[in-house]
């Protein structure tokens, strides 16, 4: 079934988009992360402007990280406080991220940062958290535990003022690098589409030592902040949010959450992280290839605002 998007002007298929918003709102239930680096890639290579698929992947990144959050807060797993923390720095970074994409779409350079962006920020991301995840199956596997990381990591953080304690998470801390944390992650979550879970989530578990049962539900609804703030200033200040194609993604990816966070549970994590892992570099790699492969039309006209 085809459907035409207004702000993108082209038509879609409608199932595709909406099996594609359940498959990122599962991922997104499953491990506690937005899903934006997954889906914003999937919309540009399925046709959607670079512009719009930022956009309208937000809009999604909101409903299916609010859906999975959900669960999380009727299990108690949720450090409300600290998410708040993380996403008052998040909405400040949002909307400077929202600033510097109008400015790059102005001067027509959006898709070439957002491709080099990409491929740095996948090519990290995935290449750590299959080194990771490798590490400990194969620790699994022997029978012997994963070692910790030193606690020292917090050292830096002590004697910074404002301090708050956070109850649920069991931590004292000075909200200074929380704030920052949440800062850059609303950067990178407006100007790429992305919730920021996959850096959250590390950062608040070995930098911050946040128990892991408190860690999930408080990365989605820290995400859930910095997105609809994203999503509010791409829709009046850049007008890349298409209402029918978000609205697709966001019924798919709200059933889809619902059932990866029922699946957390149960599945194990370390081999859903190595098989994500090598999604994530995978999508990186394609961005990649298309950076170094010689466009069909080497010549393009369109209209760029001074």
């Amino acid at each position: 079934m085809q459907l035409y998007l207004p702000i993108a002007e082209m038509p879609v298929n409608m199932l595709l988009m909406l099996g594609m918003g359940a498959a990122i709102g599962f991922v997104s239930g499953l491990l506690g992360v937005g899903g934006g680096f997954l889906l914003t890639p999937l919309l540009i290579f399925a046709g959607i402007p670079t512009a719009v698929a930022v956009g309208s992947g937000a809009a999604q990144v909101v409903a299916s990280s609010s859906s999975a959050a959900s669960s999380y807060f009727r299990r108690r797993s949720v450090d409300l406080r600290l998410a708040l923390v993380l996403g008052s720095g998040g909405a400040i970074g949002s909307a400077i991220g929202v600033t510097v994409f109008g400015l790059l779409q102005r001067v027509g350079q959006l898709d070439l940062v957002i491709a080099v962006l990409y491929v740095t920020f996948l090519g990290i991301v995935g290449g750590l958290m299959l080194v990771e995840s490798v590490r400990t199956i194969v620790n699994a596997r022997r029978g012997r535990p994963t070692p910790l990381r030193p606690a020292r990591q917090l050292q830096w953080a002590q004697n910074l003022p404002f301090k708050v304690r956070f109850r649920r998470s069991r931590l004292v801390v000075s909200v200074i690098p929380l704030i920052a944390l949440g800062l850059g992650i609303g950067f990178l979550g407006a100007l790429l589409g992305i919730g920021g879970g996959l850096m959250v989530v590390p950062a608040l578990i070995y930098i911050f030592r946040v128990p892991t049962s408190m860690v999930f539900g408080t990365s989605l609804v820290q995400i859930v902040i910095t997105m609809t703030v994203a999503t509010v200033l791409h829709a009046v200040l850049n007008q890349t949010v298409d209402a029918i194609l978000a609205l697709i993604l966001i019924i798919g990816g709200v059933i889809g959450a619902q059932f990866g966070a029922r699946s957390a549970a149960v599945l194990r994590g370390e081999t859903l992280r190595a098989l994500l892992a090598i999604l994530v570099l995978a999508v990186g790699a394609r961005f990649l290839v298309d950076l170094v492969t010689p466009p069909v039309e080497r010549y393009s006209i369109s209209e760029t605002e001074i």
